[in-house]
């Protein structure tokens, strides 16, 4: 049985996935959709082709990893393509975010990250895809979205490592999109809570996930959609950050 794994399948990013992998492997058995609401996952297979197993669970539960585990025994899987855009963030200080709302989001966006990779690793074959969706706020720190960006970072550097131990077997492509137009941008506070420079480079996630899918299929290290985040990962390589860094403090203030 050939399929799809997709975290963070009911919303965002994650759900794009699951229609644009359905779209462009129709040969696919199954996609397999994990997110906490199932209600939407549901409402998500009944639009593709494609058969759509829901799971609805969190995978930062030790008991939500076991069922996985447990499943993959059960059925014994090939799977083509693993995709984690499950993640969370806080757009707020340090300061006055919640102990709760810090450890959440290095749980979900780096330690369930790591071990849904390596649960699924050992059913992927050559020429399988790991997906990991991080962030362009990896490319530098981000004040008043610290733990955030440090998350995502996590994800990159994990995530190109992982792609040199792999390489040649599996491939791994990392999508670092800038502000993506997704209920991600409502829960941390909507468009017009975002500095106003940042608002310019709002992108759709149709345009995000059809470009990584297209450097998946190239065996491209990193997806990067759009010309001006790419202008800022390689202005991120070579201004030393602390330069960058008073930058945006001067054009948000």
């Amino acid at each position: 049985m050939k399929i799809a794994v997709i975290t963070g399948a009911s919303s965002g990013i994650g759900k794009e996935f699951v229609r644009q992998i359905a779209s462009h492997y129709g040969w696919l058995d199954e996609i397999w959709g994990i997110a906490r609401r199932s209600e939407a996952l549901e409402e998500l297979g009944k639009e593709i082709g494609i058969k759509v197993r829901v799971i609805p669970m969190d995978i930062t539960d030790p008991k939500s990893i076991g069922k996985l585990k447990e499943m993959l025994r059960e059925y014994k899987p090939y799977v083509k393509y693993l995709v984690n855009a499950a993640g969370c963030g806080v757009h707020r200080s340090v300061e006055v975010t919640s102990a709760g709302d810090c450890t959440g989001m290095i749980d979900l966006n780096c330690r369930a990250l790591t071990e849904i990779t390596r649960l699924f690793l050992p059913y992927m074959r050559q020429k399988s895809h790991i997906v990991m969706v991080a962030s362009a706020a990896a490319f530098i720190p981000q004040p008043e979205f610290a733990v955030y960006a440090a998350t995502k970072a996590y994800v990159l550097s994990f995530s190109r490592a992982l792609f040199r131990e792999l390489r040649g077997y599996i491939a791994v492509t990392i999508v670092c999109p800038g502000p993506v137009d997704t209920e991600f941008l409502e829960h941390i506070g909507g468009k017009k809570r975002m500095p106003s420079y940042k608002r310019r480079f709002i992108a759709r996630p149709e345009a995000v996930v059809n470009q990584a899918i297209l450097d998946a299929a190239r065996k491209k290290e990193i997806s990067i959609y759009g010309f001006s985040m790419k202008c800022f990962f390689i202005l991120c390589k070579i201004v030393p950050h602390r330069v960058l860094l008073k930058i945006v403090e001067v054009i948000s203030k």
